[in-house]
């Protein structure tokens, strides 16, 4: 089964503590009602993109806590067995830091990222604050020509993973951009991340660590 979680953005004047909630209440919701759905509550895995990548990350790397568990259906465990995190931010203080100085200039002057994580960027809103060797098995990909987080913010929290004894694999995407930027006129930055090659990376790599019969 696969499901898509709704999660409050700066838009709604929100923050990270609210997005990280909010994926953590998704998959709460999801393990109460399990019978309804069919879900196998053992075998849980979170995927996104981005902004999206980042919020997996965070609710990965707190599995078996409980400081972002807020709302409903509490005696049910927000714990993910697998992540698969695209092109997400992690250190978000050093987010611009491969960038020239334009983009950095824009990352430092007042922003939806900067708001979303606050005064916490350097501390609880970095993933990196969160990691030990009890981390679900992570699968990280990146475009090596990402125009929005560069690759280092993926290579940082995998070899963070890494030097903990966690599990994490991490893959670079040859001419890959970040994700599907039809929206500004590329038309093809989308392919790669479709591409069957990819598709089956993440596929094999979900049966892998949720078993072959349950990623479908």
């Amino acid at each position: 089964m696969v499901a898509s979680v709704e999660y409050r953005t700066d838009r709604d004047g929100a923050t990270y503590l609210d997005g990280i909630a909010d994926v953590k209440s998704a998959v709460r919701y999801l393990r109460a009602n399990a019978k309804k759905y069919g879900i196998e509550t053992q075998h849980v895995a979170v995927w996104g993109e981005s902004a999206g990548g980042y919020l997996v990350a965070m609710v990965g790397v707190t599995s078996g806590g409980t400081a972002f568990d807020v709302g409903d259906n509490l005696d049910q465990s927000s714990t993910v067995q697998a992540v698969v995190d695209n092109f997400g931010p992690s250190d978000i203080s050093q987010v611009a830091s491969d960038f020239d100085a334009k983009a950095k200039a824009a990352y430092a002057a007042p922003n939806a990222v900067m708001r979303y994580v606050g005064q916490d960027v350097k501390t609880h809103a970095n993933p990196l604050s969160y990691v030990t060797a009890t981390a679900p098995a992570f699968l990280i990909l990146h475009g090596n020509k990402d125009r929005l987080v560069p690759p280092s913010q993926t290579l940082i929290l995998h070899n963070a993973l890494l030097a903990v004894g966690a599990s994490s694999t991490r893959y670079i995407l040859d001419g890959a951009d970040h994700g599907d930027l039809a929206f500004m006129g590329d038309d093809k930055s989308g392919l790669p991340w479709s591409a069957k090659e990819t598709m089956g990376i993440m596929v094999e790599f979900l049966r892998r660590n949720l078993g072959a019969d349950r990623a479908r």
